[in-house]
């Protein structure tokens, strides 16, 4: 786990790699994922100041989730308590990035961030940053890599009202 703040990530190193050849879990894959609190500016600041370091890709796509005060009932939501299984949503978050370089060829890097703790209405709770050489996989990787985020991460939502009820929220693949 990471603090907020910090850049919590290693660059793929290797430049022969190609998830075509190998189909396993490469483990410099398995990268710290997971922030304690909200992700904060400092963190996406720090990734997208990374893409000037790599001349190879010439498109890059983030996706920024943010905690909504939706409205349940008479009660609007305040905050969201994520938890997770560390170990678990690393390996996870590996099989994302192995299957989406796997898939798109023309892909060079995916970054994820996942918020643990509370995480207030307005806050970042999801980063995602793919880079790939054309803009198009950059965009279409990215949209897959949170529907997956969204279908297999292991990371659970405590939804917490402002009258500090609670709610266990299922993941929306909407």
């Amino acid at each position: 786990m990471i603090e907020s703040g910090s850049r919590g990530w290693k660059e793929h190193k290797n430049p022969n790699f190609s998830p075509h050849l190998e189909y396993k879990i490469d483990t410099e894959m398995l990268r710290k994922i997971l922030v304690n609190g909200p992700i904060t500016q400092e963190n996406i600041s720090s990734f997208l100041a990374s893409i000037y370091e790599n001349t190879g890709t010439g498109g890059h796509s983030v996706f920024i989730g943010q905690v909504r005060a939706d409205i349940k009932g008479a009660n609007r939501v305040k905050a969201i308590e994520y938890s997770s299984y560390e170990k678990m949503a690393e390996t996870e978050a590996g099989k994302i990035r192995e299957s989406i370089l796997a898939e798109f060829n023309d892909v060079k890097s995916v970054e994820i961030l996942h918020s643990v703790g509370i995480v207030k209405a307005g806050e970042v709770s999801l980063f995602v940053l793919v880079s790939a050489v054309h803009r198009h996989h950059a965009i279409s990787a990215c949209s897959k890599v949170v529907e997956m985020i969204k279908a297999t991460l292991p990371v659970w939502k405590k939804e917490i009202f402002e009258d500090n009820s609670t709610m266990w929220k299922e993941n929306s693949l909407a």
